[in-house]
This record gives C-alpha cells, sequence and structure tokens, in this order.
C-alpha cells in the first residue's frame, strides 16, 4: 500500500523492510532448507506468468527475447565467471560460472512492478515479459552445471553437451505432455470450479517435480506446459473456473512475490555472519564491483542486439524492420534488475559439497554477493527507471490499433455478429421472447442494460449461445495475425464475456 502510495515498486520496499526487520534485536533468523526454495517458489511464479503473457506477443517478437533469454544470460554469466575468476581470491572458474548462472537472470516481477507506474511501448513490457519467462531455464541450466564442475572439479564438454539437449527436449516434452493430460483430464473428468483451481496449482508442481526426476529442466516443463494450457483455457476450463481462477492466481503470486522480497532482506544477518577470511567491507566491493559487470553487460547487448536485428533484416524476416533508435536497447539495459530466481538459486546452493564431507567454498560469499546484486539493481536500477522512461520520451511504434479505436471496432464487429447470428438462429423465438429482443435492441445501441427478466430455458440456452459466438470470434480474432489487436484488450472483451456468462448462470 505504501508502494502504491509513493509510487515505487512494492519489491524495492519489501527488500528494504526485510533488511530492517533483520536488525531488530532478538528477531530469529529465517532458516530455510535449500533444497525446497526452488519447489516451493519457482513452479507457481513460471507457471503464473506463463499464463499471463500473450503468446501472440512472444511469438512475434520470438528472435529477440530468445536471444536476451539465451545468448545474452550466456554471455552474462560467462563475462562475471571471468571477472571474479581474475578479482576474487580463492574463486575459480567454476565458482565463477556459478555465480553468473545465479545473478545472470533479470527478474520480471520488479520489472512489472515499475512499469505498472508509467507507460511504456507494448513491444518493450512483451519482451521484458518474455525473456523472464526463459531466461531462468538458462540461467539454472548454467547454475546446475556449475555446481557439477564445483562438485566434481572437472567438466566433460561433450557430456555437458548431450546433458544440455536433454534439459531443453526433455524439460520442453515433459511440460506438454503433463499439460495435455491435465487438458484432457479436466475436460472429461466432472470437475468444478473449485478442483479446476486445485489442479492448476497442482499442474505446475507435477510439471517441475517430474521433470527434474529424469534430470530434465524443471523451469522448461513449467513454462511449455502452462502455455500450452493458457492457450487453450477456453476449450477445457468452464467459465466459473477461469474467473475463480484468475483472483486464486493473482493473490497465489503476489503472497509468494512479496515473502521472497521479505525474505532476501531478512536473509542478510545469516549470511553476513558466515562470511570467513572476507571482510564485510571487501565482500560489498566485490558485490559492487560484478553488479556494475552485469549492467554494462546488459546495456551492450541490447545494443549489440538492435546491430545484429538490423543487418539481420536484409537476409530474414523480422519483426520491425524500423530503426528503434537509442531509447529502446537503453531502456531495455536499464531494467536488469535481479530478484526472485537470483535469490532462490543461491539458497539453493547446499552448505556441504556432499553428505559428510567439507563446506561448500565460498558459499557465504556467493550468497552475500547476490544480496548486494539484487540490492543494488533493485535500488539504483528500481528507482532511477520510471525517471528515465520520463525523460528519454519513449517514441510511439504503433504496434497495435489506438485503445478508443480498437474497442469501436471489437464493439461494432461483435454487434453486427450478434444481431446476425439471433437473426439467423433464432428468429422464431426472437419475436416471443423480451429478453432476447433486448439484448436485440441493446446491440443495435437503443438501450444500454438490459432489466432483470425471467428466462425460459430455451431463451437462456439462445444467449448463451450467443456469448460463445462472440468469444469464438474473439479467439479467432485473436490468432489473425492480420489484425492488430493487443490481446491484453482481447482478453478484457473475453472475461466480460465469462462474466456475463456467470451472471446469467446464476440470477436466471
Amino acid at each position: 500500500m505504501l508502494a502504491n502510495k509513493i509510487r515505487v515498486a512494492y519489491p524495492v520496499l519489501l527488500v528494504v523492510a526485510g533488511l530492517l526487520i533483520s536488525f531488530i534485536p532478538n528477531i530469529p533468523m529465517i532458516r530455510i532448507d535449500p533444497e525446497l526454495i526452488f519447489i516451493i517458489f519457482l513452479p507457481p511464479l513460471l507457471y503464473e506468468a506463463a499464463w499471463a503473457i500473450s503468446w501472440k506477443e512472444l511469438w512475434k517478437w520470438r528472435r529477440i527475447i530468445g536471444s536476451f533469454a539465451f545468448v545474452v544470460v550466456f554471455l552474462t554469466a560467462t563475462t562475471v565467471a571471468f571477472f571474479a575468476n581474475h578479482f576474487i581470491p580463492g574463486f575459480s572458474l567454476a565458482l565463477g560460472f556459478l555465480l553468473g548462472g545465479i545473478v545472470s537472470p533479470p527478474d520480471a516481477v520488479s520489472a512489472g512492478a515499475i512499469l505498472k507506474f508509467v507507460k511504456v511501448p507494448k513491444r518493450m513490457s512483451s519482451i521484458l515479459e518474455g525473456e523472464s519467462l526463459l531466461n531462468d531455464a538458462s540461467s539454472l541450466i548454467i547454475f546446475r552445471f556449475a555446481m557439477i564442475a564445483v562438485a566434481t572439479g572437472q567438466f566433460i564438454w561433450h557430456d555437458a553437451a548431450l546433458s544440455f539437449s536433454w534439459m531443453l527436449i526433455g524439460g520442453i516434452g515433459i511440460g506438454l505432455l503433463i499439460g495435455w493430460l491435465f487438458m484432457k483430464g479436466q475436460k472429461i473428468l466432472p470437475t468444478d470450479a473449485n478442483m479446476d483451481t486445485i489442479l492448476t496449482i497442482v499442474a505446475p508442481y507435477l510439471m517441475y517435480i517430474a521433470a527434474e526426476e529424469v534430470h530434465s529442466s524443471g523451469v522448461l516443463a513449467v513454462v511449455s506446459g502452462g502455455l500450452l494450457l493458457s492457450n487453450n483455457r477456453h476449450n477445457f476450463l468452464s467459465t466459473s473456473s477461469r474467473l475463480r481462477g484468475i483472483n486464486v492466481w493473482e493473490s497465489l503470486a503476489f503472497v509468494l512475490n512479496g515473502l521472497v522480497f521479505i525474505l532476501i532482506g531478512l536473509d542478510l544477518p545469516e549470511i553476513t555472519s558466515g562470511l570467513e577470511g572476507v571482510s564485510v567491507s571487501a565482500a560489498i566491493g566485490y558485490g559492487l564491483l560484478i553488479t556494475v559487470v552485469l549492467v554494462v553487460v546488459r546495456l551492450l547487448s541490447a545494443y549489440g542486439a538492435v546491430i545484429i536485428t538490423l543487418i539481420a533484416r536484409n537476409f530474414i524476416t523480422v519483426a520491425d524492420t524500423r530503426n528503434p533508435g537509442y531509447k529502446i536497447p537503453l531502456l531495455l539495459g536499464w531494467t536488469g534488475m535481479r530478484g526472485v530466481v537470483s535469490l532462490a538459486a543461491a539458497l539453493s546452493i547446499p552448505v556441504k559439497l556432499y553428505e559428510g564431507g567439507p563446506d561448500f567454498p565460498q558459499r557465504n560469499l556467493v550468497l552475500f554477493i547476490t544480496f548486494i546484486v539484487i540490492l543494488m539493481t533493485l535500488l539504483v536500477q528500481g528507482l532511477t527507471l520510471p525517471y528515465l522512461i520520463k525523460k528519454v520520451n519513449m517514441p510511439s511504434f504503433n504496434d497495435h490499433l489506438p485503445d478508443d479505436e480498437a474497442e469501436n471496432m471489437i464493439r461494432y464487429e461483435m454487434a453486427k455478429l450478434t444481431l446476425e447470428h439471433l437473426s439467423k438462429n433464432y428468429g422464431e423465438l426472437l419475436e416471443k421472447s423480451s429478453f432476447l429482443q433486448q439484448i436485440h435492441e441493446k446491440w443495435k445501441g437503443k438501450i444500454t442494460e438490459e432489466s432483470d427478466v425471467i428466462l425460459s430455458s430455451e431463451t437462456k440456452m439462445a444467449y448463451l449461445d450467443i456469448l460463445n459466438a462472440q468469444r469464438a470470434w474473439l479467439i479467432q480474432q485473436n490468432h489473425d495475425e492480420k489484425q492488430h489487436f493487443d490481446e491484453d484488450l482481447i482478453r478484457k472483451h473475453l472475461m466480460k464475456i465469462d462474466l456475463e456468462e456467470e451472471r446469467i448462470l446464476l440470477v436466471h
């Protein structure tokens, strides 16, 4: 509430709040089993993000999203590895890659919370959402291989290549398979809204655990399965299930994100108390160094991606052939706040190399550097990003029709569809049903609301059929690449239809 009041992204305030609480005398230290961090927080947060994102936008900007989510993450992790190895005493290259895998993925929640207060082109928010959905997978793959290299002291390239391939293919395949099974099961079984909501909560955990059990990517499994179910939500979920599920998931994701950002602040005393052989001031210096490296690499990568796109447009079809100038890359480069995934990865490092073995080398220093990176990127980039966006005066790319124009066009086409559907399929019923006559008049623009009347079962079925026709038209418009409707606007109208259907079913 305070964040909304002073117009600051809530993750920033939660981290600071956790940090301040940790300094209160006699506050107990928060300790979480490292193995539980990923399993508790990651599956539902990734799943919720997959449901929220627009597949159309994800596909449209797939090249730039793919380059940021994979190429830039690998480039960032490699740069961090060499800098850490060179400047931090006792840091092997494997430990450097471990740190690089942890801090390389930017956090979607932080960027999303900040972008809520400022207006940016749709393409920018789509790229950030798509990148954050996929970069977790690539960074955690680096993290896993680095963990193996630290534990065994060796890295075999051909084994790593095979393992990497299996993590990608197996993760995506398992996610799609489990998503398809859930889709079919919920379509066949007599589930209600409560059961459907429970199943949506079970699904990401099942996808993640199944993929991890066969040593593939649990993150990719959740993302691919979530995207499949999200894009088919109108095929297997009832209206009630969709409406209730949205409310449950918004609250669940908000609570989990809030807990994680509070934990970031609360965990500092335990991290600092475990620093051995390194002073706090030196550790802060290392954290600031890695933060600068991350910011510089991301900025250079953003401009590099633009240059490559401008060259590539001469050989392949790209999403937009216009030169974006210096503003979009600058802002994309400055939106690299770190958060949930980095903390979860750092806290999941085991205390011992293996059971009964020696301590994991430099664990607390890695944790401390990660904390400094998260804190500095949230505070510095998070607090300056809204000001920067206003200062650079973002260009309007006209990727979508203006909201007012699109709204009017959708209303006109839906009205035309409704009137044609009524006349063609329910001509006789229209003459004797006062409710359908009011609906007919409403869509002709003569009245704004239909009064509450008792509906016959025949009239109710006719009206529900009209709503289904409207829903099918909207979904078809969303899939039509020739149309330039923003998917958020389409989803708003789909929700209106769901609400109207629910009202008819409940009231009448």
